[in-house]
């Protein structure tokens, strides 16, 4: 890597790139792994809450007294006694807030907010009291859908896009062209279903908390829950050392949480509450509907001469957040004009919010789909049109990339998955049992971000080292592949460093979101490590008992617990030799994880992947299943193959659920969730899930930021559901421009 001050450059230590298994294996497999609702504080009392069955309107009463007459309960938390805040719920003090419902009236807003508290000695003692709660609501008239007249222009999109785009001049393009598509694509709304729902066990002590709850952000929900009660930042610490998946639900502080914190200081004992699975339909965030359209314009020769990417989309009555689905037309295929435009209806829902790859993941299957559909209006392979418009720099904005390996994906997944052999028309494959099969492909893209973090190293005078950051383990392998990449920063071996994290009295690591997490606490942390080797190494060069004395021009290696001389590596020492020698017990260094400014501002950093997959359909029952994929991705230095294999692997099974299985379907009279259950919200189980391979191919981005690192997290569904939506075309001819895919499509006369 990298030159740090002091002349002193830190090799690559042995477990860099290396595929070593996750250092917190055994603890999962043993249950020794603590989350959030694993913890029990002495006097530890439960909380239920009580939600709306009514999407708009307020609620009339509460049986209070039949509730507080359960034996097993201890207080019921209304807002007639709910606790002071210092901030309204419904302010916005800084960006990446948004508004709650923390009882703050009577008012509902969407089906399953909360609306009460109940606090027992007992789970099923809340539960059986929030039941006796027994509410009286007055409905009022529900918004839903994407129809109306009154949509209206954001702003932003996401978190600071502009909502509106443009290159070149559009409608110029479109009349110029030869050939031209107009289609419609609709995407579903979705739910985080992580495998852990949102928690919180929150125990006070005079003026200061302590919260074990799931958050990708500690330092963030810090600050959040600091500012909501009027306290210092410091007395508030969060834990959080495992997550049982985030998806972007647990990026920031929710109204359940704030609610158990409201409750403990109710009742003045620790409190836990953890959501019931239908619980996470409502006030935890979700990924909302889009209807996308798409006008594309071509040449005789394939050449697009103009993309339009519009996007309707929805947010709720109170609050902003619209799906940027638009922005992957910004960097995915050259056109001399690219406009993409986002309008948004208001509903009664609870606020959409970030989920795995926001935007990006709707956005691509309804561009892939239509770049499909002018493929095949201009007689084209679907690869091969892909490659006559590739983008050598970032349409949208002409800048370079910091490094793009798209060709090599293209080429190396359509040689492992045999495209070669795909014949160009439609119905024209068939297995053995006499299913159609097709093949599709599907462009991946990411892009490769850096929020801020910061890290601590210290060396030990035994030769070990701690590495230590307020950063947290999703199930994404964090706290191995950080742990490798401080001990590369530090020149030790992985098993001679302590790694510590999830904790907000440590270092603020950031937020684990937008597949940034590796690049910013991993370049901190490397950093770190580095600062303190420079440390140390500036002690020995000024150490006339060291045979590194006067190596300042030469520079030293850190490696394997020793500094050696640049120009003569048999000249060296231990660092336990140079800190004994100095009398020191430890040397500490500190690091930054940051976006270089100069680098977003010449450059466009993105991840590239391709994904090739193959389809069975049932021409006789419409049944579709994904038998193979296989994706080639490039995202810069790998730092653990193994763990990213198994990134990019559940990415495309996401993908398959996006254009198979998920979605949620909302009462139209009610504005109720029908199927907010693991049981009909349906996501793959093992009998879904293809044969996957994952290449990962080899890129060096020497930009993006000092360890050339981009995140893995999401990219695997970009391409991945525009891939089996095209294999789905391919196999059936019938061209699905709504998702999942219904099966009365491909039993009738087509898409449409």
């Amino acid at each position: 890597m990298a030159e740090t001050a002091g002349a002193v450059h830190v090799r690559r230590g042995s477990s860099m790139g290396q595929p070593i298994t996750r250092r917190d294996g055994r603890l999962k497999v043993t249950g020794q792994a603590r989350y959030a609702a694993d913890n029990h504080p002495p006097g530890m009392l439960h909380a239920v809450l009580a939600v709306s069955s009514i999407a708009r309107g307020r609620v009339v009463a509460l049986d209070l007294a039949a509730a507080r007459a359960h034996p097993g309960v201890v207080e019921v938390m209304t807002p007639a006694n709910r606790p002071p805040l210092a901030q309204h719920p419904d302010d916005k003090p800084g960006p990446f807030v948004f508004r709650m419902e923390l009882l703050q009236d009577d008012r509902v807003r969407y089906a399953g907010q909360p609306i009460a508290v109940v606090i027992a000695e007992t789970l099923e003692a809340a539960a059986e009291g929030a039941r006796l709660l027994a509410p009286r609501t007055e409905a009022e008239p529900v918004r839903l859908g994407l129809d109306g007249d009154d949509a209206f222009i954001p702003e932003t999109v996401g978190p600071g896009f502009p909502a509106e785009a443009r290159h070149g001049d559009v409608e110029a393009g479109l009349a110029a062209a030869e050939r031209r598509l107009d289609a419609i694509y609709e995407t579903p709304a979705q739910y985080h279903n992580a495998m852990e729902p949102h928690a919180i066990v929150a125990a006070w002590d005079g003026d200061r908390l302590t919260v074990d709850t799931p958050s990708q952000g500690l330092a963030w929900a810090q600050q959040r829950i600091a500012g909501l009660f009027g306290l210092p930042p410091d007395n508030v610490h969060v834990r959080s050392p495992f997550l049982g998946g985030g998806f972007g639900s647990k990026g920031l502080v929710s109204g359940p949480q704030v609610l158990g914190i409201l409750a403990a200081r109710l009742v003045g004992r620790p409190v836990k509450l953890v959501l019931r699975r239908d619980q996470m339909y409502g006030p935890v965030g979700h990924r909302a509907p889009t209807r996308q359209t798409l006008r594309l314009g071509a040449g005789s020769d394939g050449a697009l001469t103009a993309i339009h990417h519009h996007v309707r989309t929805q947010t709720s009555r109170f609050d902003d957040f619209l799906e940027p689905a638009g922005n992957v037309t910004h960097t995915l295929y050259a056109a001399p004009a690219i406009a993409t435009t986002t309008d948004a209806v208001r509903v009664d829902t609870g606020t959409p919010l970030f989920m795995r790859a926001p935007g990006e993941a709707s956005g691509s299957i309804a561009l892939e789909g239509a770049i499909d559909e002018m493929a095949a209006a201009c007689g084209m392979d679907p690869l091969e049109f892909r490659l006559r418009n590739y983008a050598e720099v970032e349409p949208i904005s002409g800048k370079p990339f910091s490094s793009k390996a798209l060709r090599e994906c293209y080429a190396q997944g359509a040689a492992r998955f045999g495209w070669a052999g795909r014949p160009l028309q439609p119905r024209q494959m068939r297995d053995a049992n006499g299913l159609l099969v097709g093949w599709g492909v599907g462009t991946a893209t990411f892009p490769a971000i850096m929020f801020q973090g910061q890290a601590r190293a210290v060396l030990r005078r035994d030769g070990t080292a701690v590495a230590e950051l307020g950063a947290q383990d999703m199930g994404q392998g964090a706290w191995t592949a950080l742990a490798q990449l401080a001990a590369d920063g530090l020149g030790l071996d992985l098993g001679q460093v302590e790694f510590r994290a999830g904790d907000s009295r440590l270092p603020d690591a950031g937020i684990a979101g937008g597949s940034s997490h590796t690049a910013t606490a991993g370049v901190a942390l490397h950093g770190a490590g580095a600062d303190a080797i420079a440390k140390l190494a500036a002690l020995a060069m000024a150490d006339e008992r060291s045979p590194l004395f006067g190596a300042g021009n030469a520079g030293v290696v850190a490696r394997n617990g020793r500094l050696l001389r640049r120009d003569d590596e048999s000249r060296g020492e231990s660092y336990a030799e140079i800190m004994a020698r100095a009398g020191l017990e430890e040397i500490e260094g500190r690091g930054t994880g940051a976006m270089d400014p100069a680098v977003q501002e010449h450059y466009a950093t993105h991840a590239h992947g391709a994904v090739f997959a193959e389809v069975t359909v049932d021409p006789e029952l419409g049944q579709v299943r994904a038998t193979r994929l296989v994706g080639a991705f490039a995202a810069g230095a790998i730092v653990n193959p193994r763990l990213v294999r198994s990134q990019y692997y559940g990415g495309m099974i996401w993908g398959v659920s996006f254009a198979l299985h998920e979605q949620a379907v909302t009462d139209p009279r009610t504005g109720r969730i029908m199927n907010a259950n693991l049981a009909e919200y349906h996501v793959p189980v093992n009998a879904d899930v293809p044969s996957l391979e994952a290449i990962l191919v080899e890129e060096h981005d020497p930009h993006v930021n000092p360890l050339g690192i981009k995140g893995v997290g999401e990219i695997g569904i970009t391409g991945t559901a525009g891939a089996i939506a095209n294999a789905v075309w391919h196999a059936t001819g019938v061209r699905v421009r709504r998702f999942p895919i219904p099966l009365e499509q491909l039993l009738g006369d087509g898409a449409g």
